[in-house]
């Protein structure tokens, strides 16, 4: 919906009916990924694409007749073989596109959720895009990390759908959930569409080593946008790193202090520094650690954190900047390799967002999600 959203806040503004598709799913080379959007007017006007040019025709046709009779429609769209300049996907991909029929009466929330975007406050729309029963269909559920605004057809499905959007609306990525006809966490029948409209959280690894590649690659799965750096340029390549969004060649303290003076760096963010050498490590904690962010963690052996520490308090930090430190970095998993390391630290971050405390979970008794009322649950 972002990408159309200044052409639907004005046709909503104004009055008017709008057809929404929305692609919620994607399958193998799709040509755009869930939430891109085209917007089609009662007049005819289009804004937007789902797939570049391959099945909008398609969808302006089926935007039209939910436009005249307000049924919701989820449609997949792809191509075989033999079937390749048909409407479909000529790059051999499948999407799933839902269109549903947008107006003031229909979506008075709308409103509220184009406010909270031009905000810059967090907030979720979650579509029902397929249930058995047509009056559940395109039901609407806006959440904010405080509150919500709709209602699904029970309890049980509302507080699903909301407990899970926010943990969708955490990590700042769009998603389709999946349950039981009645929002049981165990089930199908019942698919929901999350649009975000949020930024996804950042994760910056300074050190350009072989630890920073795996890391990378796991922090872009996992829904952060990932950021290496590191002051040589002969490894801080792009072709080294491609799960990276950026690879920046800088000093680290200094990077770090400029995005922070750029507003770049938020409660989200999380810092991973893996370079264990004392003159990057060093003046890059002195700044990470007087910061409100999600996370710090420093690679190094027990020898390498014990000289760390001490270095750290010469140049003045003080014990309760020091206690934010995660380091040695990530949990005792027996980690060896790169990859293996990554999970490691992912494990830990995640750990400390949800409150975990690392066990084995068969040796547990009681909820599995120790904060069940924010705990994420996803399915695709």
């Amino acid at each position: 919906m972002r990408d159309v959203l200044d052409e639907l806040e004005r046709r909503y503004r104004a009055g008017d009916t709008v057809a929404l598709g929305t692609v919620v799913s994607t399958f193998r080379s799709a040509p755009r990924g869930p939430g891109a959007s085209m917007l089609v007017a009662a007049d005819g006007t289009v804004t937007g694409s789902v797939s570049g040019g391959c099945v909008e025709g398609a969808v302006y046709e089926l935007a039209q007749e939910v436009i005249g009779d307000g049924t919701p429609v989820l449609q997949r769209y792809g191509v075989s073989d033999d079937d390749a300049f048909s409407v479909g996907l000529t790059c051999g991909g499948i999407i799933d596109v839902f269109v549903e029929r947008i107006d003031p009466a229909d979506f008075p929330a709308l409103g509220a959720v184009i406010d909270s975007v031009h905000a810059g406050e967090p907030v979720a729309v979650a579509t029902v895009t397929e249930h058995p029963d047509p009056s559940v269909l395109g039901r609407r559920l806006v959440v904010w990390p405080d509150r919500d605004d709709g209602r699904l057809a029970s309890s049980r499905m509302h507080d699903a759908v909301a407990d899970d959007t926010r943990g969708l609306l955490d990590v700042g990525r769009s998603g389709t959930l999946h349950y039981g006809t009645d929002g049981e966490r165990r089930g199908e029948g019942m698919s929901v569409f999350v649009n975000v409209f949020q930024p996804p959280p950042r994760l910056i690894v300074f050190g350009a080593i072989d630890f920073a590649a795996a890391m990378a690659s796991l922090g872009a799965f996992l829904g952060y946008k990932v950021t290496v750096c590191d002051a040589r340029g002969v490894f801080a390549t792009e072709a080294r790193f491609p799960g990276a969004d950026e690879v920046i060649v800088d000093w680290p303290h200094r990077y770090l202090a400029a995005e922070v003076d750029a507003g770049r760096v938020d409660k989200r963010t999380v810092i991973a520094v893996l370079t264990h050498d004392p003159k990057f490590d060093v003046p890059l904690l002195e700044v990470a650690l007087r910061l409100e962010v999600a996370y710090v963690g420093a690679m190094g052996s027990r020898r390498t954190h014990d000289d760390r520490m001490a270095r750290l308090r010469e140049v003045g930090m003080t014990d309760g900047e020091l206690a934010k430190l995660s380091s040695p970095i990530g949990l005792d998993l027996g980690a060896r390799t790169p990859e293996e390391t990554a999970v490691s630290i992912a494990a830990e971050i995640i750990a400390l967002r949800w409150g975990g405390g690392g066990e084995r979970l068969a040796d547990k008794s009681g909820p599995i999600h120790g904060h069940e009322e924010h705990a994420p649950h996803t399915r695709s």
